[in-house]
């Protein structure tokens, strides 16, 4: 494959996937959907429940066909080439579904065949040993915890090494101390140059392990860094701590290049600038020779809820505006 179709993991053009059914209006679950995803990213898709999320993640697996639009995955164009990017990419689904029955190694035996993995056996006892199952790999998967049988997924996405990943929800339902190795293994994978897509509700999770999100309701609201998206939703906001306030000491703050909004709260300065390295300097300088005695200075930080919840209530008060 050559290489300038690999830097892109994932390209989409106006990806649409409308449902429709007898007697019953379609359904939109995906509109217009233009994405791009580069080589070793992982990249967390946040919508709420019924956004067309576990939809278009179908789409890009060729699991379902879509409307309208087009996609182009590992290099392969979805309607094309399915049956390559079924084999060239691993998938963890909500609802991992696996032969109960029958144990964890015979599972991964199974897929391994399927998917023609070299070696079966090397596989099947890496990706064991790797998630912790190896002392439970003759035991039938029926046996297993949530947890457990999610790393058993895991691993079975991952037997025939691909460079591409979806995981839809992976640590959802999970204990803390499961979803903990989960997403050390995510952070591992990623350290490794795989790409990942990962639909998510766990805003703190997405905040630490995605380069990249964007916001979904059908439609894409907003892709960025969750750095960026902050900048843009709240902007920078620093917090200076100090014994006592005086009024007085505000204006040779306000008049300084850069300052955006200034708030007194309690005995703490909360000043919004474009940029803190270049100003703090200024405000520490000028609270001082007012007099001031500063405690400590910290940056405000947002939390990824923040910047979701913020812009699923701005895009709702615009779908009202009209």
């Amino acid at each position: 494959m050559c290489l300038d179709l690999i830097q892109e993991m994932i390209e989409t053009k106006d990806l649409t996937k409308i449902f429709t059914i007898k007697k019953a209006a379609d359904i939109p679950a995906v509109v217009g959907l233009t994405l791009s995803v580069a080589e070793g990213e992982v990249f967390g898709f946040l919508g709420p429940n019924g956004a067309g999320k576990t939809t278009t993640v179908r789409m890009l697996t060729s699991l379902i066909g879509p409307t309208s639009g087009t996609a182009r995955v590992n290099g392969f164009t979805v309607g094309e080439a399915d049956q390559d990017i079924r084999r060239s990419v691993g998938i963890l689904t909500e609802s991992p579904g696996m032969y109960e029955r029958l144990s964890a190694s015979k599972n991964l035996d199974i897929y391994a065949h399927l998917y023609d993995v070299a070696d079966v056996d090397g596989q099947v006892d890496k990706y064991l040993r790797m998630l912790g199952l190896w002392s439970r790999r003759d035991d039938p998967v029926g046996s297993f915890s949530k947890g457990m049988r999610q790393k058993l997924a895991i691993a079975r996405a991952l037997l025939h090494e691909p460079q591409l990943l979806f995981l839809d929800e992976p640590t959802s339902g999970l204990d803390p101390e499961a979803a903990r190795l989960v997403r050390s293994f995510i952070q591992e994978l990623r350290d490794q140059g795989r790409t990942i897509f990962m639909c998510t509700h766990n805003l703190n999770e997405a905040d630490r392990l995605c380069d990249r999100i964007g916001i979904f309701k059908s439609r894409l609201i907003e892709v960025d860094t969750p750095e960026n998206l902050r900048k843009k939703l709240f902007g920078r906001k620093v917090v200076f701590h100090l014994r006592e306030v005086h009024p007085g000491w505000l204006d040779p703050i306000r008049e300084l290049e850069g300052v955006l909004d200034l708030q007194i709260v309690d005995k703490k300065l909360v000043i919004a600038m474009d940029n803190p390295d270049i100003l703090n300097p200024q405000i520490i300088r000028a609270l001082v020779q007012s007099g001031a005695d500063i405690l400590f200075v910290g940056e405000l930080r947002h939390s990824l809820e923040d910047i979701y919840l913020q812009t699923m209530r701005d895009t709702a008060e615009e779908e009202v505006a009209g």
